[in-house]
């Protein structure tokens, strides 16, 4: 149970894994692109702004079939009463870092704490392996992540301007890596 909301719940995820994903909707509004800057508050960061539209980077519920119960990796689902409404998918990265896969909200429950209930399910389970901290990346067109990252302690790593320019040339995207070290 969630203190802040108390009909939020995290769970592991289970065979209604799949249907949940194909009846969510994870698009996001894109109002711009930043320009990330290691050291400084998302706020500070330069944004060119653009026509707002609709990105969706489409989630593929096999694509992480084999991180559910794995001894180094997991998938957890936020619930709302009886409503599966968002999924963290982490697994040990090679570097030593727990590695968040993916975290996605449905469009509907956003601002109510379940990102943030679910970043720290992760940090529950870095900890619990002896992890040194987490490590996840994100893209600049994606501000709202950006700034939840920011609000929960994590920072800029790096900043990969290449990163996307395999699948479009042209594209404006920037991989942000943000990282949350434990201190001892």
């Amino acid at each position: 149970m969630n203190v802040a909301n108390p009909a939020l719940s995290i769970r592991v995820a289970d065979e209604c894994f799949e249907d949940y994903i194909l009846n969510s909707e994870f698009t996001f509004t894109v109002l711009g692109y930043a320009q990330p800057r290691i050291g400084e508050s998302v706020d500070s960061w330069q944004v060119e702004l653009v026509e707002p539209y609709s990105k969706n980077y489409g989630i593929d519920s096999q694509e992480f079939a084999d991180h559910r119960d794995a001894s180094t990796s997991s998938v957890m689902v936020a619930w709302l009463d009886d409503r599966p409404v968002g999924h963290i998918v982490m697994s040990t990265h090679w570097s030593g870092f727990a590695y968040i896969d993916e975290l996605a909200v449905d469009e509907s429950a956003r601002r109510h704490g379940v990102a943030r209930s679910l970043l720290d399910v992760a940090r529950f389970w870095s900890l619990k392996r002896n992890l040194p901290g987490i490590v996840l990346e994100t893209q600049n067109n994606n501000l709202g992540a950006c700034k939840l990252y920011e609000r929960c302690g994590y920072v800029v790593g790096g900043v990969d301007n290449m990163r996307y320019r395999g699948i479009d040339p042209n594209t404006r995207e920037t991989a942000i890596f943000w990282y949350l070290i434990f201190q001892d």
